[in-house]
């Protein structure tokens, strides 16, 4: 499982409820620039309509080599999942304050794959006393490892 991209605004907005692995409906133009490592995913979201599961504002480049018929690099795309990962999926979303954000993408197979979360927006509180409890655990461990070195 070799990963491709990581959205790296996700687990710092949001409060990761649950994670879901979906396939992703791709032209071949899309396939080679996820290979080249041309795409982003941070202002990229998913949603549910009619029983399917859609990704939006993920940008994948076009690709150079690609003749006149390449893809649209901010097009809605599909994600494949089970009817009863998508019905989960939607009762999650349903509730206020939720959404379906991308964590990453990533190779599994020779297939591209998207970690899909629910997650509960956070508000800056939230991010500020997250902030506090990292900066307190890594001065709590640097005490640690500056007592053994004493020993």
């Amino acid at each position: 499982m070799a990963e491709i991209l990581h959205n790296s605004k996700a687990r710092r907005d949001y409060d990761i409820l649950e994670t879901f692995e979906a396939g992703i409906v791709l032209h071949g133009s899309e396939v080679k620039a996820l290979r080249a490592g041309n795409a982003q995913i941070n202002d990229a979201f998913a949603r549910v309509e009619k029983e399917e599961a859609w990704l939006y504002n993920a940008h994948i480049d076009e690709y150079a080599q690609a003749n006149r018929f390449g893809h649209q690099p901010k097009a809605p795309r599909k994600l494949l999942l089970h009817k009863s990962e998508i019905r989960k999926l939607l009762g999650l979303a349903a509730v206020k304050g939720n959404a379906i954000i991308p964590l990453s993408l990533y190779w599994k197979n020779g297939r591209v794959k998207v970690a899909l979360a629910v997650g509960k927006g956070k508000v800056e509180f939230d991010k500020r006393q997250d902030i506090k409890e990292r900066d307190a655990e890594r001065e709590l461990k640097r005490a640690s490892m500056r007592h053994l070195k004493r020993k």
